[in-house]
């Protein structure tokens, strides 16, 4: 994949190379109805075509890495909310089963006949 995209960035730069040593005729840039100073050549306006495009992709890059990073985010924390209900469940599964030890306790205590203390003599 790394040599592909090498080979694909590598076919582009030949492309841009190739336009601009092509067209080297005057040419006009205009953007929302005002004339674009320092464009006087068609290489110019596809340089300025190039610089476009790669701030777009800049701003998709940025956009996909804060799109990941807040799934990655939301991931983890569904994973943590589930991890804190087992959690829960299994303490609420222990304190229960506890109560029931305590209560089988107190009944067999309650069973056994009470054994009157006895006093010692003092020496």
């Amino acid at each position: 994949m790394i040599f592909l995209g090498l080979l694909v960035a590598l076919a582009a730069g030949a492309v841009g190379v190739a336009v601009v040593l092509d067209n080297p005729d005057a040419a006009q840039l205009t953007v929302f109805g005002d004339e674009v100073p320092g464009v006087t050549s068609q290489w110019h306006v596809f340089m300025a075509g190039a610089v476009v495009a790669i701030v777009f992709m800049a701003g998709m890059m940025v956009a996909s890495l804060g799109f990941r990073r807040t799934m990655n985010m939301r991931r983890e924390l569904r994973d943590l909310r589930d991890e804190h209900e087992e959690s829960l469940q299994t303490l609420e599964m222990e304190r229960r089963r506890l109560q029931q030890a305590l209560a089988q306790a107190r009944r067999g205590m309650d069973d056994q006949a009470p054994v009157p203390a006895q006093r010692v003599a003092p020496n």
